[in-house]
């Protein structure tokens, strides 16, 4: 063992010396040997310093692999050259270092080269375009990877980015993720929306938004939308329902025929012939026509390849066709539409519709509101009307004609023809207008002329104030208001004048139904106060029976006033006339709750012939048969074959009482039959023999 222990020691001891040897043999030496630098350095970086021993020189040996790289610049080892990571990533180089005595050592360099982001990323193809049917699927894959791949030298992970640069084209196309730029289609196309759009792809070396260096290369792809059919038909003319004109709707089509006649020419229609077009426009399939309904009769036919619609023979009832045509692609039967075809029935038209006047004049003001009346020329208060006449009619008046402004916009006819403004004219002159009368039935027109004269507005006075049809409309509900309050006062007034009167007749009849008599209700007691008890009494219990007629004769004219024929009536004992003069009469109903009446009576017992005018009533007995005048005499027959006129003939005897009372009382001198008195009750003498001034009426009185 202690040989052993002895034998390990000078080993030891041994190494030890080597070292030692070893140690002072080596002349250079260096910081590190393995230093490592960014590519892309300038000329003359320094990669490490070189340490040497006293009598030692260094220098690099030119069998180095990388000795190009290199230089010594006094004890720093340098690089000669810029260097490139992605041409060399470890440099290699060996230095010498040597002694006057002719001993050398060699140091071996390892240089790392360290990367740098300097390199942007490269496509294939920085420019693509790519036609893309118009029906291509969801999801379907437009640019494969290969193609939009980028590369980059720094071998870093590059991020893609897929941007649109056409307005209202977003959204169509995407690509599958960060790392893949694969394009695909994210959404149906519409080539009614746009036909083409431009998609730039970016590709970057460091994520958005990274705050390090970003290299950056983009790719252009032109995308081109191919036409597909993928719509059917549209029969024009049509209205969008959409912002994107992807949906059309056809009107109805009419027309008319003359019952019991066969058209040989293709039917006028309206809004326009029967038409359909494909959609796809580019594409532009053939359509073919065919009625598919609503002609039992087989009336019409349609021409396959026009759409002109023709009869096959005459409709014979007045009921309209409702025709339903189709319109069919040729290369696909599943394409089509359907429109409705209203052929209307009526009779003939022999004359077409016309103007009597060739030019119509009207004025309007300048200032005046949209929807104001034209007037005529010289008649500003009477509105500017056109009228068209047509011979087919008794009255040459067509109830079907419809009125209309064909070249202006400014002007608007209504209905019945009357002229309107449709702006606020601004300047004076004159307008030349085109008005149209159209027969909406046999679609017949007749055309006339209207020159308007706009003027300025001048100061209108109340007789000359043109007036809109809004102040026409104002003044006619003025006028009706007012013309239900005078209704109501007119209902009022009458009622207040003729209801009592009416009450009184009312009360008559039915009196007479249920008693069988009259009784003159038509004057109270305390109205005649100053009429004694005895001559009221007697009055009732009827020991006076009177016998004179009192006739009254509305609206008669007497050519004197009653004051003067009171004052010249003499007293009289026997019957005699009474004439209520009609004024007076309404005047006493009108005042009969407020004032005493006033019964002014003429009695008379002889005749004043001469006066002009005059007609009296007499008793038989009162007439001289050798006057030869002119008489009436009124037969008993009449008054007992009247039981009524004898009621009433009675009751008014008793108001002519009570008057000739209320007379005496006044101070008239007018004297009343005693209670002995007696007189002929059964004839009365009229005496007729003036007639002037005596109106049909009292003619037949």
């Amino acid at each position: 063992m202690a040989v052993s222990h002895w034998l390990l020691t000078s080993v030891l001891l041994l190494l030890l010396f080597i070292t030692q040897v070893s140690a002072q043999q080596q002349g250079c030496s260096v910081n590190n040997s393995k230093p490592s630098v960014y590519e892309n350095n300038p000329p003359g970086y320094v990669v490490t310093t070189i340490h040497l021993e006293p009598g030692f020189t260094v220098m690099i040996d030119p069998t180095s692999p990388d000795v190009s790289f290199f230089t010594i610049q006094g004890t720093e080892l340098q690089l000669s050259r810029s260097v490139d990571y992605e041409k060399d990533t470890l440099l290699m180089v060996y230095l010498i270092c040597r002694n006057t005595a002719g001993q050398s050592d060699y140091l071996e360099i390892l240089v790392t080269i360290l990367n740098m982001n300097d390199n942007s990323p490269v496509f294939k193809q920085t420019n693509l375009t790519e036609v893309v049917p118009e029906d291509t699927k969801v999801n379907a894959t437009i640019v494969a990877r290969e193609d939009l791949s980028a590369s980059d030298a720094d071998l870093d992970t590059i991020f893609y980015e897929l941007t649109t640069i056409v307005p209202g084209t977003d959204g169509y196309f995407a690509i599958k993720g960060v790392n893949n730029p694969e394009i695909y289609l994210q959404k149906a196309l519409d080539y009614e929306k746009f036909k083409l759009t431009t998609l730039v792809l970016y590709a970057r070396d460091r994520p958005v938004g990274s705050i390090d260096t970003t290299n950056t290369a983009t790719a252009t792809i032109n995308i081109f939308i191919e036409q597909a059919d993928t719509r059917s038909p549209w029969f024009l003319p049509c209205t969008f329902i959409n912002m994107d004109n992807s949906i059309c709707i056809s009107s109805p089509y009419t027309g008319r025929v003359n019952i019991s006649e066969m058209s040989t020419e293709p039917l006028i229609l309206e809004p326009g012939p029967i038409y359909a077009i494909d959609p796809d426009y580019s594409i532009n399939e053939k359509i073919v026509y065919s009625i598919v309904g609503g002609d039992t009769d087989k009336v019409f036919s349609v021409d396959a390849d026009t759409g002109n619609l023709t009869m096959n023979k005459a409709a014979t009832s007045p009921d309209s066709y409702l025709l339903q045509v189709m319109a069919t692609q040729v290369n696909n039967i599943q394409k089509y539409s359907v429109v409705s075809v209203e052929i209307k029935v009526i009779n003939k038209s022999d004359y077409p519709p016309y103007f009597e006047s060739r030019i119509y004049n009207g004025t309007v003001f300048v200032g005046l509101a949209p929807r104001s009346f034209v007037f005529q020329a010289g008649d500003p208060s009477s509105p500017l009307m056109i009228t068209a006449v047509d011979d087919d009619f008794p009255n040459k008046v067509n109830p079907n004609i419809e009125y209309y402004i064909k070249n202006s916009t400014d002007f608007i006819a209504t209905k019945d023809g009357l002229i309107l403004t449709n702006v606020m004219l601004q300047s004076p002159g004159t307008v030349t207008i085109e008005a149209v009368g159209k027969d909406t039935v046999s679609l017949q027109e007749a055309s006339t002329v209207i020159m308007v004269e706009v003027i300025l507005t001048t100061a209108v006075t109340s007789s000359d104030k043109i007036h809109t049809a809004q102040d026409m409309a104002i003044l006619g509900g003025t006028l009706a208001a007012l013309l239900l309050i005078a209704l109501v006062f007119l209902g009022v007034m009458i009622y207040k004048q003729y209801g009592k009167p009416v009450k009184y007749l009312i009360r008559k009849k039915f009196s007479k139904e249920t008693s069988g008599g009259y009784q003159n209700r038509s004057y109270k007691q305390d109205e005649h106060p100053d009429v004694s008890t005895k001559q009221h009494e007697t009055s009732e219990n009827g020991s006076i029976q009177p016998m004179t007629h009192v006739l009254e004769q509305p609206a008669l004219s007497l050519p004197f006033s009653n004051a003067e024929e009171i004052n010249s009536l003499p007293n009289a004992s026997v019957a005699s006339t009474i004439i209520f003069d009609q004024e007076e009469k309404e005047k006493e109903m009108e005042e009969e709750s407020e004032h005493e009446k006033e019964v002014k009576s003429i009695l008379k017992t002889d005749r004043h012939v001469a006066d002009d005018g005059y007609k009296a009533v007499w008793f038989k007995t009162d007439v001289d048969p050798d006057a030869g005048e002119r008489v009436e005499v009124i037969e008993d027959s009449a008054a007992d074959g009247d039981d009524d006129s004898d009621q009433d003939l009675q009751n008014n005897e008793e108001e002519e009482d009570n008057y000739d009372k209320d007379d005496h009382h006044r101070g008239l001198g007018v004297s009343f039959p005693s209670e002995s008195s007696s007189f002929p009750p059964k004839e009365v003498i009229v005496d007729m023999s003036r007639t002037d001034g005596v109106t049909e009426d009292d003619s037949d009185l």
